[in-house]
């Protein structure tokens, strides 16, 4: 049976040696820190929350909820319905330090700003928090507690990432992943699934073999049952040079094991052994993604259509051309020879 709601009290944590706002509110336990040890300003603090809560039901001004109240709706409610429900509860717990007593209505272009200096962190990592923020309050107005949206600033996009292997790198890149005593089984397989595929590295560490169809050669990156996100994955034809690949490491996998795992065990993460190949080879710059990269850069420089090579990679066509489409040979040519 859920607890009865009670209502807002103070309660001094020692291990923090702050005063804390405590309520149940729908059978949860909530806490807020009111920022100080002093009795009578907590009192103070108190009264302000007690004040925004006690307004007429329904939906509220922006001025009249907490900024923190809307993101744990949103975190609660939201999250588990998307694929990656840990994503947007780390945003949220980057946020609730700065957004912490202010109320909705505080949310500006200024504060904004305070929050990606006070942050610290790169213009996509603020970028992509901000907008947890800014789809919290969209969720909070669709479900009828606010009476209207407040805009937020994002920062501006950060340059896509241009780096790509050539031949010559991905090659040293296979070699050195060769000499990996402890990854040589796997991390040379997920490299050149990186190689041909050109999805994900969750895409790729998720793949099992009964998504794989050597016989009709070809592969599945969407999980039965899992939900869509909108990072989308291919459904593709398994390249030639792959498929020889594929064929031996079957021998080593079960009928429902994942394709890259370690002793028959699905890995979490590939980034350390990755890492370390990266610096036997002597390659700079380069993670697990800028496989994706170069898979698209090469499709680009082979000079495949761009519709093709959108729904190869689960790409799009928009996303192909501004990133990789100076690599096409076809790249602005029609202007080029205007002046012949």
């Amino acid at each position: 049976m859920p607890r009865r709601n009670s209502g807002a009290r103070l309660r001094f944590l020692e291990k923090r040696q702050c005063f804390y706002i405590v309520w149940t509110d729908g059978g949860r336990s909530r806490e807020r820190s009111t920022g100080t040890a002093d009795r009578k300003l907590a009192e103070s603090a108190l009264a302000d929350f007690l004040h925004l809560r006690t307004r007429d039901a329904g939906p509220r001004d922006p001025a009249e909820i907490f900024v923190t109240d809307v993101l744990a709706d949103y975190a609660e409610e939201r999250g588990p319905e998307t694929a990656s429900p840990w994503r947007i509860a780390a945003a949220v717990k980057a946020m609730v330090p700065f957004w912490q007593g202010k109320t909705v209505a505080q949310i500006t272009r200024e504060s904004c700003r305070s929050y990606v200096t006070a942050r610290a962190r790169s213009a996509g990592t603020s970028r992509r928090e901000l907008g947890v923020l800014r789809a919290a309050i969209n969720h909070a107005h669709r479900c009828g507690r606010l009476t209207r949206i407040v805009a937020v600033d994002l920062p501006d996009s950060p340059e896509p990432n241009d780096r790509w292997l050539t031949r010559k790198e991905a090659a040293a890149l296979l070699r050195a992943a060769l000499r990996e005593p402890r990854v040589r089984l796997h991390l040379p397989l997920f490299i050149l699934l990186g190689l041909y595929s050109g999805q994900r590295k969750s895409a790729i560490l998720s793949l099992r073999w009964s998504q794989v169809d050597l016989d009709a050669g070809r592969m599945d990156f969407n999980n039965p049952g899992a939900q869509r996100s909108n990072k989308r994955r291919a459904r593709q034809p398994i390249p030639r040079r792959l498929l020889a690949h594929l064929r031996r490491a079957r021998l080593r996998g079960s009928d429902l094991g994942c394709v890259v795992h370690e002793n028959g065990q699905r890995l979490k993460d590939i980034k350390r052994g990755f890492e370390s190949a990266c610096v036997r080879a002597g390659l700079e710059d380069v993670t697990p993604h800028v496989l994706r990269h170069t898979c698209a850069t090469w499709l680009m420089q082979r000079g495949v259509p761009l519709w093709e090579a959108s729904g190869y990679l689960k790409m799009t066509q928009e996303t192909l051309q501004r990133v990789y489409g100076h690599h096409h040979p076809d790249f602005l040519k029609g202007a080029a020879e205007a002046f012949s």
